[in-house]
């Protein structure tokens, strides 16, 4: 099934990994608002629990760079959700690309970010996220997100860079 959707992760997102080993979408969006859940509330366990084990789960963005397996996925966002930048962004303008035992979501996140109670810079962000049904629940496998405007992408790399 292909769609456009408008699901609107982001700050309200609810911690629904308990719903991810449904082998439906309903699992598949689950493990997808579980994400934002973690990434807009600092949730190291349950970013961790969201990701694939395999080493070749991988995740390409302006800050990581392309990092494999959800062991060093896990580290990173563990560093950023100790830092001093508070992220917070939410998903939208979603194309859904769902099958047996897989899932793309591709779109849009907007939001924010503060470095130490500083005044909130704009974030922009083009993204895609696969998720593969594994071991009886829906995980993360694949991330990819890109900042086209340069200025923006090297404040944000320096703002966490810096935390």
């Amino acid at each position: 099934m292909i769609r456009h959707a408008d699901p609107q992760y982001g700050p309200g997102a609810r911690n629904r990994l308990a719903g991810t080993t449904d082998p439906t979408e309903r699992g598949a969006h689950a493990a997808l608002e579980s994400f934002y859940y973690s990434l807009n509330n600092r949730d190291a366990d349950a970013l961790r629990g969201n990701w694939s084990t395999h080493s070749l789960a991988q995740l390409n963005n302006p800050l990581g760079g392309i990092l494999r397996g959800g062991d060093a996925i896990a580290g990173l966002y563990a560093t950023i959700f100790t830092g001093s930048v508070r992220v917070e962004v939410t998903f939208g303008d979603v194309v859904e690309y769902i099958g047996d035992g897989h899932a793309v979501f591709a779109g849009r996140e907007t939001g924010t970010y503060t470095v130490a109670g500083s005044a909130a810079v704009p974030l922009h962000i083009r993204t895609s996220r696969y998720f593969r049904y594994e071991d009886g629940h829906w995980r993360q496998f694949h991330h990819h997100g890109s900042i086209d405007d340069p200025h923006a992408l090297a404040a944000y790399q320096a703002a966490i860079q810096g935390a």
